[in-house]
């Protein structure tokens, strides 16, 4: 077996994953390499959400009852936990939603239906770039659509980095909103944040930044970012399904509109009018994601316990190696960086003139998924002049061997197409 240097006990972390332990098609292994669409989950969470389930399932905040007590402290405990994650510098930022979609959208209706300074109109830019996943361009053409706001972009390198030759162009004094990916979903490029944020705040424009690709993978410090707003989903990052948070900064939060309106998110009502509730709960309409947020804290603390500086470490090594290995498999083409530096782990390939669809179909024939089609990135596959990419992605329980898979499928698929 390849032996690297910074990898983690994979031996010992997969055990905490029960599917890691599946066969599929006439008995291979499962080789999971779609981490970046959806990452597995530990027993740790899953335990978590059936002992949720088990012994404290009730709504929040509005009982006096022991499990309405409960459920609110293990709710509101979990918040607790996502902003020493993110090292929040208060509880009362982080947001609960249902994914980082969801997120984003917040952001911009926020903007939209805000009072100045922060409304975004007819006179106003929008800023984002080229290789945004589309939930971080729909609801952004949508918000333009609506105000008539200017929307623009950095375009995009021919090795898969933004273009900031021209940023002064593009963020300008009519900018109200810069939004932007940490780490692409489909290039795994890892963006400058610091020179984007600087020339942002050189111009009075708010930032927002989708930490979806970044928050599973690398310590997320929400203040050395610098940024107004993140987002990221939990269920990239060990956590369950229909969870995600927005982070944003108190003053604003304080005088932003809300979203939705609904239950808990009310001070008062009456049939005239309504006032409503400090953030965080002011953007948390309804019955929230309660067990979902207590699946998330146990994610939290199960990635804490490893450490994110040593996640990080095993993955990167993990990318120097895959980058290295696809690179000798012949007519493969890597979409984005072709090195390991400053890049996430996601690689996403072409393979001479044979459909991504059909690669991913002889593959997963071996038992090794990965993940094809644009994914949520159409604008990037046009970039390139592609139909689609394969992609890759790895995380804390990914190993060499599973690389290894990967290049001798990648040779069988040639085989296979002749």
């Amino acid at each position: 077996m390849t032996q690297l240097s910074g990898l983690l006990d994979t031996e010992a972390i997969r055990k905490d994953f029960p599917v890691l332990d599946r066969v599929v098609h006439d008995g291979r292994k499962l080789v999971y390499l779609d981490n970046a669409a959806t990452s597995q989950k530990p027993r740790q969470v899953l335990d978590a959400l059936n002992e949720y389930y088990e012994r404290y399932n009730a709504n929040v905040h509005r009982g006096v009852h022991v499990l309405a007590e409960e459920a609110t402290a293990l709710y509101e405990g979990a918040r607790d936990k996502v902003a020493e994650f993110i090292n929040a510098p208060s509880r009362d930022e982080v947001i609960f939603t249902k994914n980082a979609s969801e997120s984003l959208n917040l952001v911009a209706n926020m903007l939209g239906w805000a009072d100045e300074p922060y409304r975004v109109d007819h006179e106003t830019e929008i800023v984002i770039t080229e290789m945004e996943h589309h939930s971080n361009i729909v609801p952004w053409q949508l918000l333009a659509q609506r105000t008539g706001a200017k929307l623009k972009w950095f375009g995009l390198t021919d090795d898969g980095r933004l273009d900031l030759s021209n940023i002064d162009e593009i963020i300008t004094e009519k900018t109200k909103i810069v939004s932007f990916v940490l780490v692409s979903n489909i290039l795994g490029t890892v963006n400058p944040v610091e020179a984007i944020v600087r020339r942002a705040q050189e111009v009075g424009a708010l930032v927002c930044v989708d930490a979806s690709q970044a928050a599973p993978h690398m310590p997320l410090d929400v203040q050395a970012l610098q940024a107004d707003f993140v987002a990221f989903t939990g269920h990239k990052m060990c956590g369950p399904t229909g969870i995600g948070v927005l982070w944003g900064r108190q003053e604003l939060l304080e005088d932003l509109p809300p979203f939705l309106g609904g239950g808990e998110m009310i001070e008062t009502v009456s049939m005239h009018s309504s006032t409503y509730a400090p953030a965080p709960h002011k953007f948390e309409a309804g019955t929230p994601p309660i067990a979902q947020a207590v699946g998330l804290g146990a994610a939290i603390d199960y990635l804490q316990a490893i450490g994110m500086e040593k996640i990080l470490a095993h993955e990167h090594a993990l990318t120097q190696y895959a980058v290295e290995r696809l690179s000798q498999v012949p007519d493969l083409r890597i979409i984005g960086p072709t090195t390991a530096e400053d890049r996430g782990a996601a690689i996403s390939f072409t393979l001479g003139d044979i459909h991504p669809h059909d690669v991913g179909q002889v593959l997963d024939e071996q038992g090794i998924a990965v993940r094809v089609g644009h994914h949520c990135a159409r604008p990037v596959c046009l970039r390139y002049g592609i139909p689609a990419t394969t992609r890759a992605s790895f995380y804390l329980y990914s190993t060499p061997a599973e690389i290894d898979a990967l290049v001798d499928g990648l040779e069988h698929v040639r085989n296979f197409f002749g």
